[in-house]
C-alpha cells in the first residue's frame, strides 16, 4: 500500500508541467484575436500635500523624481495593504511618495479602489504586455520542462515552477524598461507582506542622491547554487568580452573569497532584491542591459533557475564601484523567513523600533555580512 500512496497534487502537478508547451501557445494564438488595453490606469489622489514635514514641523526639501513600486496580483491584496500600510505609516505620510503596481493580469476594481484609497499620494496600475511577462523567443521548452521536472525532483526551492522564471526574468530585465518607470530617477521596490519594524526618519532617495549612491539593500545572504550553476561561468565570459564594464573599484571582494578577481570562485553571496531603493539609471546604463542580454541569450532563467538576487547583486558588485553600494543599517525589515534590526542602540532608540536585534540575520547566521564588511574595508564613511 505504501507505494501505491501518492500525492495527488504532486500528479497534478506533474500534468499541469507536461502540458505547459500546449497550454501556453494556446494562450499565445488566443492573444492574437483579443482586443486587451495595456493603458496604465493613473488614480491621483486629491489634496496631497506639496509642502513635506518630518513630523516635528521641520520644513523638508522637495521630493525626489522617484516611486514606490510593487509587483503583485489581485489576490496578494490583503498582503499589499499590509505592506502599503506599513510603509505609509513608517514612512510616507510625511513624504507622500507616488506608488506604482504591476501585474501581468489586470488589476481588479477593488485591488485599485483599496489601495490607492490606503495610499497617501497618487498610484498608477499597470498591466504588463507579453514580452515583458513572458517567454522568450527560441526557448526550448522541453528542455526547460527537463529542467522543471528534475528540480522538482530534487525538491529545489521554486524549481517547479515556470511562472516563478518568469517573474526573475521580468525582474532582472524589464521592470525598469516600462514606460511608467520612464518617469523615474529613483525606486524603492517593496514586496507584498513584508514589515518595516522602524521608523525611516530621512529620505532615502536623497541619501542616494547627496551620497551618489545608485543601489541600496539591507539584507545580504547566499544564493541556492544548484539554481544557478552556469551563472558565474556566464558572468566570466561576458567580462571576458567587455572588460570596460568592470568598475576600478568594484566588489569583488565581496562575492568571491578568494583574491583572486574574475578567476575566483562566485561565494553565492547577494543582496536580498525583495527589498531595494535603487537609482534607475543603474539599470538602464550600457553595462547592465547588455549583461542582461548577454544572460537572457543563453537561457538561464529557464534551462537553470537563475534569480533576479544574484544577477542585481553580481551587476551591482562588479560594474558600480564599492562606494555606490549603500547598506541601510538604520533599516528594521521582515521578509519571510529572514529579518534584519539595527543592533546600535541610537538607531534603534530614534527609529522606535518594534523588531529585537537579537533576531537580525546578521548575529544569528552571519551569512554574507562578514564579507560585506571585508569589501567595505578600504572605503572613507
Amino acid at each position: 500500500m505504501t507505494s501505491l500512496t501518492f500525492s495527488y497534487r504532486y500528479l497534478l502537478l506533474c500534468f499541469i508541467i507536461l502540458c505547459t508547451p500546449i497550454i501556453y501557445k494556446s494562450f499565445h494564438k488566443s492573444q492574437v484575436h483579443l482586443s486587451v488595453n495595456y493603458e496604465p490606469i493613473h488614480f491621483t489622489k486629491k489634496n496631497v500635500p506639496t509642502e513635506y514635514n518630518d513630523g516635528k514641523n521641520n520644513q523638508l526639501p522637495a521630493l525626489m523624481n522617484a516611486t514606490l513600486f510593487m509587483l503583485c496580483r489581485n489576490k496578494d491584496l490583503s498582503a499589499a495593504l499590509s505592506s502599503i500600510q506599513n510603509v505609509e505609516d513608517r514612512f510616507n505620510r510625511r513624504y507622500h511618495y507616488p506608488w506604482t503596481f504591476m501585474n501581468d493580469a489586470p488589476f481588479s476594481e477593488e485591488f485599485i479602489n483599496a489601495t490607492s484609497a490606503m495610499a497617501s499620494s497618487n498610484t498608477t496600475y499597470v498591466r504588463l504586455e507579453q514580452h515583458e511577462w513572458g517567454l522568450p523567443k527560441g526557448l526550448n521548452m522541453n528542455r526547460a520542462l527537463k529542467t522543471i521536472r528534475d528540480m522538482m525532483r530534487r525538491s529545489i526551492i521554486y524549481g517547479f515552477s515556470l511562472s516563478y522564471r518568469i517573474m526573475c526574468r521580468f525582474n532582472s530585465g524589464f521592470f525598469y524598461r516600462n514606460s511608467v518607470l520612464n518617469n523615474y530617477d529613483y525606486y524603492w521596490r517593496v514586496e507584498p507582506g513584508v514589515i518595516y519594524s522602524c521608523d525611516i526618519t530621512y529620505d532615502p532617495f536623497r541619501l542616494l542622491r547627496d551620497e551618489k549612491k545608485a543601489y541600496g539593500f539591507v539584507i545580504s545572504l547566499p544564493e541556492y547554487p544548484e539554481t544557478i550553476p552556469t551563472l558565474w561561468n556566464t558572468t566570466r565570459e561576458f567580462i571576458k568580452e567587455n572588460p570596460q564594464y568592470l568598475a576600478p573599484h568594484n566588489s569583488l571582494d565581496f562575492i568571491t573569497d578568494d583574491n583572486m578577481g574574475m578567476d575566483g570562485e562566485y561565494n553565492y553571496c547577494h543582496f536580498w532584491s525583495n527589498f531595494e531603493i535603487a537609482d534607475l539609471n543603474f539599470f538602464r546604463s550600457d553595462a547592465y542591459n547588455d549583461y542582461f542580454e548577454y544572460l537572457d541569450e543563453r537561457f538561464g532563467f529557464f534551462y537553470e533557475r537563475w534569480g533576479d538576487a544574484p544577477i542585481h547583486s553580481i551587476a551591482a558588485s562588479l560594474f558600480l564601484n564599492k562606494s555606490q553600494l549603500h547598506y541601510f543599517e538604520d533599516f528594521g525589515y521582515y521578509h519571510m523567513p529572514w529579518s534584519h534590526c539595527p543592533s546600535d542602540y541610537n538607531l534603534h532608540a530614534n527609529g522606535q523600533c518594534i523588531c529585537d536585534p537579537a533576531d537580525t540575520i546578521e548575529i544569528q547566521y552571519g551569512f554574507c555580512y562578514p564579507r560585506w564588511l571585508h569589501n567595505m574595508r578600504d572605503v572613507n564613511t
